[in-house]
């Protein structure tokens, strides 16, 4: 087992105590599960927790003088939106055992993939009177821990984030961008994210009504499904060591791409699509619209 080696004192674990990360729902509150299958972009998530620090030992421990400036800090990250930031933020003074109760509410158009929620305790403020030892700039971490929560709704088939493109090096007058990052061996949930423009009204509110769609929101469904296609199977197409044969982990975006070409091109091999996108890419849009039924809508 690894451990990070700081080059300043820190506390014992001990010194906080910190309470299980709660999901506030409707009926109450329940302890954080690893994973919400039926979460979708259009789900907030509310956590609560309370974290309880001894600030005598904890200066003590660390070398610090009785008047040092702790803080206790939150903050998230999206590996599937690529997001992140501070969540909350609280300034400890005074001694004894501090408690800390911590509200946090974050948005599901901001989250997708792996949310990892990392709470530290931290140096206030900079210290130039301290020991060479001693933690001495703000922000020095004497305690973390770190949470995670994966998002993998049903209702989008990857990460999304409703965003304002005009604000973005996007187009301003494009509906949607998959980006896709990593190497086929990454993880699927932290490559892929869809970028849907909320100014484009007709897409955005397709978005919005995909668990009860009207029929125009199933035909730009339709349409945001064919393109991601076309745009996932040439990235996979464009990388040599995309086979049959490849052993991609589960999970992967390698894997997630084999399954999308076995679904849409089954009994076709890899070799013989790579040379039809390259030789006759008219021809192979036309395939590909056929393979996922493109405006094929019930």
């Amino acid at each position: 087992m690894t451990r990070r080696v700081l080059p300043y004192r820190t506390p014992s674990e001990d010194v906080v105590t910190a309470d299980p990360w709660l999901l506030v729902i409707e009926d109450g509150e329940v302890a954080m599960p690893e994973a919400l299958p039926d979460w979708d972009y259009h789900m907030d998530l509310h956590l609560r927790r309370t974290v309880r620090v001894d600030l005598d030992r904890a200066r003590v421990q660390s070398g610090l003088p009785t008047d040092a400036a702790l803080a206790l800090a939150v903050v998230w990250t999206a590996t599937g939106s690529n997001l992140g930031g501070p969540a909350n933020h609280a300034r400890l003074a005074g001694g004894g055992t501090i408690t800390t109760e911590f509200d946090v509410l974050l948005r599901g158009a901001d989250l997708g993939g792996l949310l990892l929620v990392d709470t530290a305790l931290v140096l206030a403020e900079r210290r130039r009177d301290a020991r060479p030892s001693s933690p001495r700039r703000a922000g020095s971490v004497l305690w973390s821990d770190r949470e995670s929560l994966r998002l993998q709704g049903d209702a989008p088939q990857f990460p999304m984030a409703l965003i304002d493109f005009a604000r973005t090096s996007f187009p301003d007058r494009a509906a949607w961008h998959l980006q896709i990052s990593g190497g086929l061996d990454s993880a699927t949930m932290g490559s892929l994210l869809l970028l849907v423009n909320e100014r484009n009204t007709v897409t955005a509110t397709a978005f919005e009504n995909a668990a009860k769609p009207r029929a125009i929101d199933r035909l730009v469904l339709s349409a945001v499904y064919a393109d991601a296609a076309r745009i996932m199977i040439e990235h996979a197409l464009g990388h040599d060591d995309f086979t049959e044969d490849a052993d991609f982990p589960d999970g992967s975006l390698g894997a997630t791409l084999l399954s999308l070409f076995h679904q849409l091109f089954a009994g076709q091999s890899i070799n013989d699509i790579r040379l039809r996108q390259r030789n006759s890419p008219s021809l192979f849009a036309s395939d590909l619209q056929a393979a996922v039924e493109l405006f094929e809508v019930s």
